[in-house]
């Protein structure tokens, strides 16, 4: 059986599974490079088939994550993040209170009648029959990510948070008798802490779903006493009890909060409220996932949905005493419910029993030798001098060790928001002043915003307080790291934390060979990873879009499968 799994909605994407194994997956932002691409992912269903060689008549069964369809706020505006901003801004107002009492009325039903309509047209236009097309519910495909992502076990408790999906922000779930899931309590998205972060952020003047991680690298910056101050502001609005959030009294629903924030919030340090807002996150969660572990008695958690990003907030949890197993799925946001879709169709099938766990996440499509060959003459035709090593995997560790940044296309690309080596910019982490570098001359972002680094198995220990011994292989996971002064450039260097990925060689072989041989020449056995974009961008997906970010950054140095493409220093 082949299962095309589709998020249409933010971070639209596809998935393909057959017979319970996932055979690839894309994000749509990669091949048509609008960033965070809301909508429905036609280019990567078309790439995904093409690489099967199948076509949209050999799929049976097409299963979308969500069964409603919430379109993105529109606020004319030329600059399409301009425009976001101003939309979350805007929903507190007027507008938002015609949208609040037109979702209470029959309205709502022949709205979503016809966007439902809207949504399935491009299959039906194909000439898909209506009866292969399913919808999941939006967090029963995050909460079937967590379950399955990870070898299948009894005795665990799934949890979900994020901003919104099917009216809700949050699930928790157990395996029943037969080993699926059974929900057994839910949040209603009024409440939503997912939506409380957009609303936040846009009062900051950055970019909703967008760049709340910039709000979290900001947070060990600030005082610890006036992030307090800001955190208790944010419990007079949103608190927990008994299993449940609730709003203080006067307190709008958090998707139209953004006037009732900002007057409370207008005059607060940026650097504090970030602090703030991340103190009070992981308080109110960590009594929400305490609770439920206390009341179900359970010590193994799975964890998926977008709050759940936030690598700090997983930090916390994992210090929980009550918390002797951890499991987030990597990249969990709403790209991941094209994995999640299939899977809980499967579950309904009753073959939930066939679905294998995630051991990687180099899902996308891997470059033909065409891409490489017509990318390697567009170079030679700009001047760029080409080097083609008898060993690619040493000469790239020997740039490395001799303090070059490497950007590195090869393979098949990472699904969801972490570069793992193949479509990442490589650094010695024991030089600080690469991240100068990087952020300036390549990446164009905050300053502020931490790398992460790539760490050998074998020395994971080295670098890395982990004692309860979670698998971190994902970059989902923060930790306390060891060694700091040898990898400074890849750590946190406010609370020297790291968001590690620890590899495996028969996870990813060639990558682990650059490592190994870095290692031998340097001593050191972790790398700074950073994703390959210039920032705003999607990570670059084809060898063309690798050597158009080369052109337009002040990268000096390109590997492309075999060959080598440098910049001459004018």
């Amino acid at each position: 059986m082949l299962i095309c799994g589709i998020n249409s909605g933010h971070n639209g994407s596809a998935a393909l599974i057959r017979d319970g194994k996932i055979l690839s997956a894309l994000q749509e932002e990669r091949i048509s490079r609008v960033k965070n691409f809301f909508g429905f992912p036609s280019l990567s269903i078309d790439r995904l088939l093409k690489m099967e060689g199948a076509s949209f008549n050999d799929v049976d069964a097409f299963v979308f994550g969500g069964k409603e369809t919430y379109l993105p706020f529109v606020v004319p505006d030329p600059d399409p993040k301009k425009a976001k901003i101003r939309a979350y801004k805007s929903i507190g107002g007027l507008s938002g209170q015609i949208r609040r009492i037109m979702r209470k009325t029959p309205l709502r039903t022949l709205i979503y009648r016809q966007r439902l309509q809207k949504r399935i047209e491009p299959l039906l236009t194909r000439g898909i029959p209506r009866e292969k097309i399913h919808l999941m519910e939006h967090h029963r495909c995050h909460a079937t990510t967590a379950y399955y992502g990870q070898e299948k076990r009894s005795d665990v408790l799934v949890m979900t948070l994020d901003g919104s999906g099917d009216g809700l922000c949050g699930t928790v779930s157990i395996p029943d008798e037969h080993g699926n899931l059974n929900r057994v309590s839910e949040l209603i998205d009024c409440n939503s802490l997912g939506h409380l972060w957009a609303i936040i952020t846009s009062h900051m003047g950055m970019v909703p779903l967008e760049h709340e991680y910039k709000m979290m690298g900001m947070a060990p910056y600030a005082d610890k006493r006036r992030a307090r101050k800001v955190a208790d502001l944010f419990n007079s609005g949103l608190s927990f009890k008994e299993g449940r959030w609730y709003r203080g009294a006067g307190v709008p629903e958090t998707i139209y909060s953004y006037n009732h924030w900002r007057s409370l919030l207008e005059f607060v340090r940026f650097d504090d409220l970030c602090a703030g807002l991340q103190l009070f996150t992981e308080e109110v969660v960590t009594n929400w996932v305490k609770y439920w572990l206390k009341k179900t008695r359970l010590k193994a958690l799975l964890l998926s949905g977008g709050v759940f990003m936030n690598v700090k907030l997983n930090h916390v949890i994992s210090d929980l005493d009550e918390v002797e197993q951890l499991f987030v799925f990597p990249s969990c946001g709403d790209e991941t419910n094209a994995i999640g879709a299939a899977w809980a169709y499967l579950e309904d099938l009753g073959k939930g029993e066939q679905i294998e766990p995630i051991h990687s996440m180099y899902l996308g499509v891997p470059p033909n030798d065409k891409d490489y060959e017509d990318t390697k003459r567009l170079a030679i035709s700009k001047g760029y001098p080409l080097e083609e090593p008898a060993n690619l995997s040493h000469r790239i560790a020997e740039l490395l060790a001799a303090g070059e940044i490497v950007a590195r296309c090869e393979g098949r690309e990472e699904f969801g928001a972490r570069a793992l080596g193949n479509r990442s910019l490589l650094a010695d982490p024991s030089r600080p002043e690469s991240v100068g570098v990087l952020n300036r001359a390549i990446k164009n972002r905050d300053f502020w915003m931490p790398f992460a680094c790539t760490v050998l198995d074998k020395e994971e220990e080295r670098y890395i307080d982990n004692p309860k011994g979670f698998s971190a292989p994902y970059m989902i996971l923060a930790f306390n790291s060891r060694s700091s002064k040898e990898i400074a450039a890849g750590i946190h260097p406010q609370d020297l934390t790291i968001r590690p990925q620890v590899l495996k060689k028969t996870v990813n072989a060639e990558y682990y060979d650059i490592l190994e041989h870095y290692s031998k020449i340097t001593g050191r056995g972790a790398l700074l990873n950073t994703s390959f974009n210039l920032h705003g961008e999607p990570i670059v997906s084809t060898p063309h879009d690798a050597l158009d970010v080369f052109e337009r950054s002040g990268l000096k140095h390109l590997s492309l499968k075999n060959i080598i493409v440098h910049k001459q220093d004018k």
